[in-house]
């Protein structure tokens, strides 16, 4: 056979090795996507499109890494199928609850072609208008035809917003992962020492502990935020190689990132005795920190917990918000 007549798959599946255990139990993912479902009864739409990180990890198990690709998860009546690049391998499927089609990138637009061969007569699709680009839009609608494109995106989050016990434990462990971190940053400032080196140490220990508790996830993800001095003065400041001084305050954050479940433990210090004015400010913030703890209860909102803190800190320190 000629090179012009290699035949060259437009998507394809592959099913290499054995199934992952998942970050949830297969019932988790089934009652998820009964949810969805009944989502989609409710508004009418034959198929669910899930294009953003979230909420394809949310009702797969699949995490996906774009460099630059589209990847999907497919819901239908009785189908979840994950859609994915080539260059992953079969790592997709391994790591996902229910099917996955395998896109080539022999020829431009065979992730549509994929789509399509999953809801092939669909004549409604729920969206992420939130995540998907104009020109993802307009090129699903030439793939897809007179397609009706009905945005879910907020009653979705609003189906995510409810914890099932299940997520609620990775939660915690995502918590007491975070204080592993941050037990190993303090252990590390000292004067002198680079902002790098302290990161390094927290990012370390939490990878190290989420590899102990949880044997059968993905490593990824997890990272730290050190600042000291002037870098403090921007929440999301890079780390750099800034070296810690005497009197510098310090903003300690890590971030244990377990299955796609964020949680950060965030905390102000010094490097030796802080001046009076930021020790007043530091103070204030430690009184609105202790009463937001005090307030969580069954049956308030995170509205009013906010409302409780914004006062305090105005009474504080005139400013603040929660």
């Amino acid at each position: 056979m000629s090179q012009s007549q290699t035949v060259r798959p437009e998507y394809f599946q592959l099913q290499n090795g054995n199934k992952a255990n998942l970050p949830f139990s297969n019932a988790e993912y089934e009652n998820r996507l009964s949810k969805l479902r009944g989502l989609m009864e409710s508004s009418g739409v034959d198929a669910m499109l899930l294009t953003s990180m979230h909420n394809i990890a949310y009702y797969s198990g699949f995490l996906y890494c774009s460099f630059g690709r589209p990847y999907a998860c497919v819901v239908t009546a009785d189908r979840c199928v994950t859609v994915s690049a080539n260059i992953d391998g079969g790592q997709p499927w391994r790591r996902c609850y229910g099917e996955n089609i395998i896109y080539t990138d022999w020829q431009r637009n065979n992730y549509w072609r994929a789509v399509k061969s999953i809801i092939p007569n669909a004549k409604s699709v729920g969206i992420e208008a939130d995540h998907m680009t104009l020109a993802s839009r307009e090129t699903m609608s030439g793939f897809l035809g007179d397609v009706k494109a009905l945005d879910l995106n907020a009653e979705i989050m609003k189906l995510r917003m409810i914890k099932s016990a299940e997520e609620m434990e990775l939660i915690k462990g995502g918590a007491r992962t975070a204080d592993i971190g941050g037990e190993a940053i303090h252990a590390a400032i000292r004067e002198g020492t680079r902002e790098i080196d302290v990161a390094m140490a927290g990012r370390d220990a939490m990878e190290l502990e989420i590899s102990r508790s949880y044997p059968d996830s993905e490593l990824r993800d997890s990272w730290v935020w050190f600042q000291a001095g002037l870098n403090t003065d921007g929440a999301h400041n890079p780390v750099t190689t800034k070296k810690l001084q005497k009197g510098d305050i310090l903003s300690l954050n890590t971030f244990p990132m377990i299955s796609g479940y964020y949680t950060a433990l965030e905390r102000t210090l010094f490097l030796g005795e802080p001046d009076a004015a930021s020790r007043r400010i530091w103070e204030a913030n430690v009184e609105a920190h202790e009463l937001g703890l005090k307030l969580i209860a069954p049956g308030i909102s995170c509205a009013a917990i906010c409302d409780e803190i914004t006062a305090c800190s105005r009474r504080t320190i005139c400013f603040g918000t929660a």
